[in-house]
C-alpha cells in the first residue's frame, strides 16, 4: 500500500496516518509537499492499493498537489482520496480528488473528508484530528479493509459516491503572504522544502507572493520561528469566518 500525502504543515499527514496504518502498517509514504516527490513515475498494479491525502484551500484540491500526482498512474488500482479541512467546509475538493485519481486509472473504493487543526486559523479546529476523530477513522478503517478483501477476492465494487458539484468555483489564493522577520539568518531551509519555489534559495529572506499559495509550511519548519503572516490580516480573517468555523465538524465517510 502506498500512502500519498500533501501536507506542508503536518495535519494532512497525520490524518493520512491514523487510517493508512490502520490498513497497512508497513505502507510507503510518498510526500507531494515536496519539491522532490515522484521523481520517478509510479506505476501501481491492479492489487497495490493508494490512499491520497490533500488539504483543502478555498474548497478545492491545491493545483500542485493534483499536478504530482499525475506521475502516479493504476490500474483500476484500489484508491481512497481525503481531503483535509479546517472546519469551515470542504465544498467540491473530495469529488475533484476522486475524480483526478479515477482520470490516472484508479478506482475509488471509500472517501473522506476529515478536519483538522487550521493552517492558518488556529484557533480553529484546535488540536484535529483528537481522539475521537481517531477512533472513528481507525473503525471506517477496518470497513475499507472489509472492502479490500472483497475486492482481491474477486468482488467488482461499485462506484462510491461522493458531495460535490462538478463545476468547481474558481480559487484565487488567498491575500495571507507569509514574510521573514528580523530574525532570518537566511539559513535556506524554507527555501528547500517550498512546495513550489516561492522561496529563493540564493535569498531566502524573500517571498515570491506570484508562487506562493499560502500552504504555511515556512513557517512550520523554519528553525528562527523568523517566518510570519500579518498579525491585523489574520484576526480579521479568523472574525470573518467565525460563523462558518466556529461549530465543531465531524468526518464525512462514504463507501
Amino acid at each position: 500500500m502506498y500512502i500519498a500525502h500533501f501536507s506542508p504543515t503536518g495535519g494532512t499527514r497525520k490524518a493520512a496516518e491514523i487510517i493508512g496504518r490502520a490498513l497497512d502498517p508497513q505502507a510507503t509514504e510518498i510526500d507531494l509537499s515536496s519539491p522532490k516527490s515522484v521523481a520517478t513515475p509510479l506505476d501501481l498494479s491492479h492489487d497495490e492499493v493508494l490512499l491520497v491525502a490533500v488539504p483543502v484551500y478555498g474548497g478545492r484540491v491545491p493545483a500542485i498537489a493534483l499536478e504530482r500526482l499525475k506521475r502516479i498512474t493504476g490500474h483500476d488500482t484500489p484508491a481512497i482520496p481525503v481531503v483535509v479541512y479546517g472546519n469551515r467546509d470542504y465544498d467540491d475538493a473530495l469529488l475533484e480528488l476522486k475524480t483526478a485519481l479515477e482520470a490516472n486509472g484508479f478506482r475509488s473504493i471509500a472517501g473522506i473528508a476529515c478536519i483538522t487543526e487550521h493552517s492558518i486559523m488556529r484557533v480553529y479546529a484546535t488540536g484535529r484530528p483528537d481522539e475521537a476523530d481517531e477512533h472513528l477513522l481507525t473503525q471506517f478503517a477496518a470497513r475499507i479493509a472489509d472492502k479490500l478483501d472483497a475486492v482481491k477476492s474477486g468482488t467488482v465494487p461499485a462506484p462510491i459516491e461522493v458531495k460535490g458539484n462538478p463545476q468547481y468555483k474558481p480559487y484565487n489564493g488567498v491575500p495571507l503572504k507569509p514574510h521573514a522577520s528580523r530574525a532570518c539568518n537566511r539559513c535556506g531551509t524554507c527555501a528547500a522544502l517550498c512546495p513550489v519555489g516561492a522561496i529563493p534559495l540564493d535569498n531566502p529572506s524573500k517571498t515570491d507572493t506570484s508562487k506562493c499559495i499560502s500552504c504555511m509550511r515556512c513557517i512550520a519548519v523554519c528553525p528562527q520561528q523568523a517566518r510570519k503572516v500579518s498579525k491585523l490580516k489574520v484576526a480579521l480573517s479568523i472574525r470573518m469566518l467565525k460563523k462558518a468555523c466556529e461549530s465543531r465538524k465531524e468526518p464525512e465517510l462514504f463507501i
